[in-house]
């Protein structure tokens, strides 16, 4: 493959996927690590991308709130953010992550809604702490400085004490066969304590991430109660996951 659609390709999953490895890379693309360690490096030197231990991530996944990084997919995140939104009713205590789709989220919630929203992302709750009618809880731990989410045994001990009525969760990769998969054991670690301190949990979305798989499972499918994405329910693409019992929306 020629280099050029070799970065083309590295880009694209950057924009899906907001981090990628060199190790996935150089395996999906079946070219040494040099090369892929080179391309990273041409492109975060363009600009493009940031460089990081072991691989790269996105521009907009770490300053979103920048206008001079566009976020990938915004569009279809704006209207998975207002699906979510209709999740939401009065009173409910409901407990997230962060990510480029659920700071659209945030920062659509109407200011009439009256929420507990707990938060492992300091954007996340930097944002909703605009709208005076929400109470925002922030759990702390080691700061992933590239992701701007709150990791480790602190933050996984800290949800263990919560039942909230909603989790909501982005995805990297989600399948219905495989289900809900990521690639960083410690983000894969609070994934699973943000489940278990919820009642039902909500899985937002685009749908380009469906039915790809990372190499560390999250939870099945069957287990998530809700999915969420620009499509409309009745797309075809989403038949499978209806058929796990999600509702799809």
């Amino acid at each position: 493959m020629r280099k050029s659609k070799r970065q083309e390709f590295i880009l694209r999953e950057i924009d899906l996927h907001n981090k990628v490895f060199s190790v996935e890379l150089s395996e999906q693309l079946n070219v040494s690590d040099d090369t892929i360690r080179r391309d990273l490096h041409e492109l975060a030197q363009e600009g493009k991308v940031i460089k990081v231990h072991g691989g790269a991530i996105s521009k907009s996944f770490v300053a979103p709130f920048n206008s001079e990084h566009v976020v990938y997919a915004v569009e279809s995140k704006k209207k998975i953010a207002a699906k979510a939104i209709t999740l939401l009713k009065n009173n409910m205590v409901i407990i997230t992550e962060g990510g480029t789709t659920m700071l659209e989220l945030a920062k659509m919630i109407p200011s009439s809604l009256k929420l507990t929203i707990i938060t492992i992302s300091p954007q996340v709750a930097i944002t909703l702490a605009q709208h005076e009618n929400l109470n925002v809880i922030g759990i702390g731990g080691k700061l992933v400085k590239n992701a701007n989410l709150y990791i480790g045994a602190s933050v996984v001990n800290q949800l263990a004490g919560l039942k909230a009525d909603l989790c909501i969760l982005g995805a990297n990769a989600f399948s219905s066969e495989e289900g809900l998969t990521d690639a960083d054991w410690e983000v894969v670690q609070v994934k699973k304590a943000l489940m278990r301190s919820a009642k039902k949990t909500a899985v937002i979305s685009i749908s380009e991430k469906l039915n790809t798989v990372k190499w560390l499972n999250i939870c099945s499918a069957s287990q998530i109660n809700y999915l969420i994405t620009e499509l409309n329910p009745t797309d075809p693409l989403l038949t499978h996951f209806i058929q796990k019992n999600l509702t799809v929306m």
